[in-house]
């Protein structure tokens, strides 16, 4: 029954955005997404360059569903990232984080600095733990430094449960 619910899952990213609202402190080299074979298999990279220490992190996540526009959704959580990666101890954060883990660079506490990566990610159904019905999505990231708002990410993305 488990391996006709992960072939049944169609997941794929359709766009990515990356924004610095402060390049002094956040640059990003690389934010796309690489089509990777015909059967829709698409892989995002991110680079990203901290050019200070980031000792005080905040995450704010959101995850929008396109219905006449897209539409707040389900999920909307705010953490310290820093407490985050050394205690796991949001569980919608921590059902993200296990999707993203092994495709990124961001494996220890704070502080980041430097050249900071996710590198052909795609989703492992195995790990979804997350209940989404079939539509198109936007997962809207801000990431706060020192309490102000440094860059923003935003993944835009297709489910497809065909039970």
């Amino acid at each position: 029954m488990l391996s006709k619910l992960q072939n049944a899952v169609i997941f794929k990213m359709t766009n990515v955005v990356c924004d610095s609202y402060n390049t002094s402190w956040v640059e990003f080299g690389i934010c796309r997404l690489k089509a990777v074979s015909r059967n829709k298999v698409v892989f995002l990279n991110i680079d990203v360059t901290l050019h200070h220490p980031v000792t005080n992190l905040i995450v704010n996540g959101q995850i929008m569903k396109r219905a006449n526009g897209y539409k707040p959704w389900l999920y909307k959580v705010s953490f310290d990232g820093c407490q985050f990666l050394k205690k796991k101890n949001n569980v919608v954060a921590r059902i993200v984080w296990d999707l993203v883990q092994e495709f990124s660079s961001l494996n220890h506490s704070c502080p980041y600095v430097g050249l900071q990566r996710v590198r052909d990610f795609y989703l492992n159904v195995q790990k979804l733990r997350l209940p989404l019905p079939t539509g198109d999505y936007l997962l809207l990231i801000d990431w706060l430094f020192d309490k102000k708002p440094q860059a923003g990410t935003n993944v835009s993305f297709t489910f497809v449960e065909d039970l």
